[in-house]
């Protein structure tokens, strides 16, 4: 039994886990959180987690959250990367990239979801310029 046990484990530790891109839709409103994750329903339950407690770090969202109740909202996965064989495969860079589409595609700002925008590089080449100055 016990080794039984041990071999459960153990097969589940290297059972590839879904990543890719999801979404935490707002159903009132339609604003959207894009998200990516290596573990994707790990990541999932850490936002519901997060929400549920009163802890999400995007204020904007725990907010409606708090307002409008859990059942306004719906998590989805809107694109899956499949592992291969390769072990030692890093798949983050495919992650940053299939981010970079999806937040091309439904621009979630502002009014229209409650991701922020990231800096671009002129932008990050620019506030280490004055950093340099003070």
């Amino acid at each position: 039994m016990r080794e039984e046990k041990k071999q459960l484990k153990k097969q589940y530790q290297q059972t590839p886990r879904p990543m890719g891109v999801f979404l935490i839709r707002n159903n009132i409103n339609d604003k959207v959180f894009l998200g990516v994750s290596l573990n994707l329903p790990g990541i999932i339950n850490r936002h519901k987690f997060q929400l549920k407690n009163g802890v999400h770090p995007n204020k904007a969202l725990q907010a409606d959250w708090n307002k409008l109740g859990s059942v306004n909202f719906a998590f989805e996965v809107v694109d899956e990367l499949t592992s291969g064989n390769e072990a030692s495969r890093d798949y983050r860079k495919e992650l940053e990239l299939l981010e970079k589409l999806w937040l091309e595609q439904l621009l979630p700002f502002d009014e229209r979801g409650y991701n922020e925008r990231k800096p671009t590089r002129a932008e990050m080449l620019r506030r280490i310029a004055e950093r340099r100055v003070e």
